[in-house]
């Protein structure tokens, strides 16, 4: 039975050109980076190669990119750097809908005396500005928002945000880890002092992530213990993957165009036949400044666990929320900001698409999936034929 992947969003499969260019790093180009031999000097070379890489992805120069071993990390070190050099000053803000790696560290800190301000969405998940203006004080060390939001695809006005911040003096970061790849960003332009990318989300290996520092931002490294990233990220450096990650900005640059277009059609036709075909269905989220990969889907009156169930049989692979809260069986705390209904927010289902899919398989799931729902409605104590949406 084929796979037919929808969970992008979760992770995403190493690209052919990604592991190619990463296989040496294991067997022939072994060196340490930091030797003084020339074995060891070719690997730091490469290094230097990717972080160029990643650089011109974003927009940046290479000395504002530190290699972590993930988005969470990158996450964790801003706001702790934040805290650390913004000495007296206790506060965060935030939004509702935040990654975990956000919203558990931020909970964390909370039991540790800082104090933070979680900024409301809309029903369409927007972020409410006007609050945001006011969160913002003299006690306020860091704004940390997503860029774009993991579960429904929404994008924040980051570049608004960030430059709120910045007449206030308040140092900015966003957790861009979807955003990247996904839609042009260019940090020359704007006033955000840190961003985190994960590699595993555009087709690089998992264990590899990037924190950008804007130049001239204070900042308190999380993990000491040597040189490595010049003195910012102690560690050996995990080699092969930072030059597949390289690699993979080098491709996502190139696909850019693709994923806005092809990848974006491929959504918008899963999206309007199942909402077409299905009665008491919704989309979650700004049906506009959204990623172009990313629909979630509400079905009333079933449980999203059962429908991923169900989809498994088919070889269709989604989710039902984060991959870092797949294990919760309380309904997605993004939905739950929005105002979802509770009878529409257990029934959802996020699908996100990457330029690996194509037409024949979401012509397979939109076969499907409504024999699916059908089913589990007939078993559902609450579901009527007659019954209306709650939308």
């Amino acid at each position: 039975m084929k796979t037919i992947y929808l969970d992008n969003n979760a992770t995403t499969q190493v690209a052919p050109e990604v592991l190619e260019a990463m296989m040496p790093y294991y067997c022939d180009l072994y060196g340490n980076p930091s030797s003084a031999h020339k074995f060891g000097g070719q690997v730091a070379g490469r290094i230097q190669a990717a972080r160029q890489s990643v650089a011109s992805l974003l927009g940046a120069m290479p000395e504002e990119i530190i290699f972590t071993s993930c988005g969470s990390e990158s996450d964790n070190t801003a706001i702790l750097s934040a805290l650390n050099t913004e000495r007296g000053k206790g506060h965060i803000v935030t939004s509702r809908v935040e990654h975990p790696a956000i919203r558990s560290l931020c909970n964390h800190l909370t039991r540790k005396g800082v104090r933070i301000t979680e900024i409301q969405v809309d029903r369409e998940g927007n972020l409410d500005m006007d609050q945001y203006k006011e969160s913002l004080t003299s006690d306020t060390a860091i704004v940390s928002f997503m860029w774009a939001n993991n579960e429904t695809g929404v994008i924040f006005p980051i570049e608004e945000a960030a430059a709120m911040a910045k007449e206030k003096g308040i140092l900015f970061h966003t957790d861009a880890v979807q955003a990247v790849g996904k839609i042009p960003i260019n940090l020359k332009a704007q006033q955000i002092d840190m961003l985190s990318l994960s590699g595993h989300k555009l087709h690089a290996p998992k264990g590899v992530g990037v924190l950008y520092v804007k130049k001239g931002t204070k900042f308190s490294p999380f993990l000491i213990g040597g040189h490595q990233e010049n003195g910012r990220r102690g560690g050996t450096e995990n080699t092969a993957s930072i030059v597949g990650l390289g690699k993979a900005a080098e491709l996502a640059a190139r696909h850019m165009d693709e994923e806005n277009s092809r990848v974006k059609g491929l959504r918008d036709k899963l999206e309007k036949e199942i909402i077409k075909v299905i009665p008491n269905s919704r989309v979650n989220g700004n049906p506009v400044k959204r990623l172009p990969n990313t629909t979630n889907i509400s079905f009333e009156f079933v449980e999203g666990e059962a429908i991923l169930l169900m989809m498994d049989e088919f070889g269709i692979c989604a989710s039902s929320g984060s991959a870092c809260t797949s294990g919760s069986l309380q309904p997605s705390h993004v939905l739950r900001a929005m105002g979802v209904p509770f009878t529409m927010s257990h029934g959802s289902i996020r699908f996100s698409l990457s330029i690996y899919n194509n037409e024949e398989e979401i012509d397979f799931v939109i076969e499907k999936v409504p024999s699916i729902i059908e089913k589990l409605r007939a078993i559902s104590p609450f579901w009527k034929p007659a019954a209306q949406s709650c939308q």
